[in-house]
């Protein structure tokens, strides 16, 4: 049976694959998992076997103070306060999680409460699991349409909980958090394609279909971007991939794809590896996103390139990628309480502020966490100036990034994502006039270049009118934006 009308299961947990086909295995990239160790066991088991009596939500143990940290549900605090093993209650305050701080990071933030831009009047299609039905944080104005290539029903859900997640990194307007969790562009529309099963299985050939889908109706829903965490191995030659030709049908319709980098960035011993890029981010005409991690301050200076982040260049082609990295680490999103996602990581189980029948949000790390804080990024390009097309807004991207010395372009692309400096720019180019080399007024440095054909391309400014951004031409191919033949 044809790669494309194959069963493929989709998640690998972001670790080597063994014992199966690379050319049978589509991966939603998400979703590491640290494993921790304690010393003290008999301690905790002591500890544990005490509260278990008790309706706790959660429990860590600590071993070097010898305690047990619970959340008990309301009903249960006296009881736990009058225990005699319990020394104190203490309050705890709730930290800002690390997706508290992405759009921040990235200066989405700053675009929205600045410029006012949130991606009202344009549409991602998020080819993923599914939506969640009901979610405070999406109002059902947010799901332009919804299309089940799996079990063909009418009404949105999403079993698996993957797209949901993905959903509110784009969407979400933050309502569980008191606005911490909001996504990046917050007024986009979804059209939501469900191409992934229960399990975060699926079939190559419902991608396809869900990609030639958005197509078809990009002039009637507004389409502007296609959002695939998903991807497969690479087993043949972007040139004749049905994937990643499929995706070049969208870019040829003026969509931009942006699509998961891949989470092989190390080999089963741990060591840094190079050439796991996926399909269809194996492709120039997409745009491929690595993840990045970030400390506790805010901003872009202050984030690393996650060790998992796959690493080009691509298998058969050798074509330079990633495109760029954005956060993909311990990102907190929607979730839905029926999901697989939900009822199989417990420990990933986030509260949000106010009172909810169950954790709405969940934490998930992978990059496919990290393509759509790019494609919301793209939202917000599009609203400041819908005539982008899919070459630009990739150079804009590029130029605009924050280009670390300490990394090569296989490992970081060409930087780490700017919002702020990417939509300022967009916005500066719809004037009609070419970008200087300024950065507007930006805090962040731009990396000013773009990668062409393998090779990092210093740019002066970026002329809207250069014929290599126009729609058709394939990225890194022909004259490169600086008058060079490449």
């Amino acid at each position: 049976m044809s790669r494309n009308g194959t069963w493929l299961p989709t998640h690998d947990g972001g670790h080597q694959n063994s014992g199966s086909s690379k050319t049978d295995k589509l991966t939603g990239i998400n979703d590491l998992t640290v494993k921790k160790a304690t010393s003290a066991a008999g301690s905790e088991l002591a500890l544990e076997s005490r509260f278990r009596r008790l309706d706790m939500l959660r429990r860590v143990f600590l071993p070097v103070l010898l305690a047990l940290v619970c959340l008990p549900a309301h009903a249960e605090l006296a009881a736990s306060a009058a225990d005699r093993f319990v020394r104190a209650v203490t309050v705890a305050g709730v930290p800002a999680g690390p997706a508290e701080r992405v759009s921040a990071a990235v200066g989405a933030d700053w675009v929205r409460d600045t410029l006012g831009f949130d991606g009202a009047g344009v549409t991602i299609a998020v080819v993923d699991s599914g939506i969640t039905d009901s979610h405070d944080d999406l109002s059902a104005s947010h799901v332009a349409r919804f299309v089940d290539f799996v079990n063909f029903q009418a009404q949105p859900y999403d079993d698996y909980g993957h797209g949901s997640h993905v959903a509110g990194i784009l969407a979400g307007d933050g309502h569980d958090s008191s606005g911490n969790r909001r996504g990046i562009a917050p007024g986009v529309s979804l059209l939501v394609e469900k191409v992934l099963d229960e399990t975060g299985q699926g079939y190559i050939s419902n991608v396809i279909a869900a990609i030639d889908y958005a197509i078809a109706n990009r002039d009637a829903l507004g389409i502007r971007v296609i959002n695939l965490s998903v991807a497969t191995s690479v087993a043949e030659s972007y040139m004749t991939d049905p994937l990643a030709l499929a995706a070049k049908r969208a870019v040829d319709a003026g969509i931009v794809v942006v699509t998961a980098a891949g989470n092989q960035g190390r080999n089963a011993i741990g060591e840094p590896q190079y050439g796991g890029i996926g399909s269809p981010g194996n492709a120039p005409w997409v745009i491929t996103v690595g993840a990045s991690t970030r400390t506790a301050n805010a901003g872009t200076r202050d984030n690393a390139v996650a060790p998992f982040s796959s690493r080009g260049p691509t298998s058969i082609d050798s074509l330079a990628k990633p495109d760029l990295v954005a956060p993909g680490v311990s990102i907190e999103s929607l979730t839905d309480p029926s999901s697989t996602l939900f009822l199989t990581k417990p420990a990933a189980r986030v509260w949000g502020t106010v009172t909810t029948a169950s954790q709405p949000y969940l934490s998930l790390t992978g990059t496919s966490m990290s393509s759509p804080v790019v494609s919301g990024t793209i939202a917000l390009m599009l609203q400041a100036n819908p005539a982008l097309t899919p070459n630009l807004v990739k150079a804009i991207l590029e130029y605009t990034a924050e280009a670390r010395p300490e990394y090569d372009a296989l490992t970081e692309g060409a930087g780490f994502l700017n919002a702020r400096g990417a939509v300022a720019a967009a916005a500066a180019l719809a004037t009609g006039s070419g970008l200087a080399a300024s950065e507007l007024g930006d805090t962040t440095p731009w990396s000013r270049h773009i990668i062409w054909n393998n090779r990092r391309v210093a740019m002066p400014g970026i002329d809207a009118a250069s014929p290599a951004w126009r729609t058709g031409v394939t990225w890194g191919t022909g004259t490169a934006p600086d008058g060079r033949a490449r």
